[in-house]
């Protein structure tokens, strides 16, 4: 993993992380991969909706647990979520990811990625979401230099 920044925020609620997702959602060109990293409900899926939202979706952003992928559509992008959470192994879908992983129209959003970690790109975005209180939440991003343009003052 090549990580050329390192960038902290402290998040006192879901709108505030949504926030930031849609910050970050609004400054996407296409071709990024997001490893998503937290604990169960740690708020992955809430900063994917703003994500979503600000790169300009309709679509009603969700967790893909149960489907393991889900797309939400832009004018510009297609942006693929997917959560290896339940799979111990990839699969066919390794295939598939590694397909959209080299479409430059698309954004690729990863949560539990243990299962594809061998197709993933050293430089991608990780970003991990640790509770510290009830609505609090710490979001840790590792932004390689290509990827700088997504980094928020928020």
């Amino acid at each position: 993993m090549s990580t050329d920044m390192t960038w902290q925020i402290n998040s006192t609620s879901s709108e505030q992380t949504e926030a930031l997702g849609h910050k970050i959602g609004s400054r996407l060109r296409g071709g990024e991969v997001f490893e998503l990293r937290s604990d169960l409900g740690g708020g992955k899926t809430t900063f994917v909706r703003g994500l979503a939202s600000g790169a300009g979706s309709q679509d009603a952003a969700g967790s893909p647990s149960f489907t393991v992928s889900r797309l939400y559509k832009t004018d510009t992008l297609d942006i693929h979520h997917y959560d290896f959470y339940r799979l111990p192994e990839a699969g066919l879908m390794l295939d598939e990811i590694s397909e959209v992983m080299a479409d430059q129209q698309a954004v690729v959003l990863i949560e539990w990625a243990g299962a594809v970690e061998n197709v993933l790109p050293d430089e991608r975005v990780i970003m991990q979401i640790q509770a510290t209180g009830e609505n609090d939440r710490l979001l840790t991003i590792d932004l390689p230099d290509k990827y700088s343009y997504l980094r928020s003052e928020a």
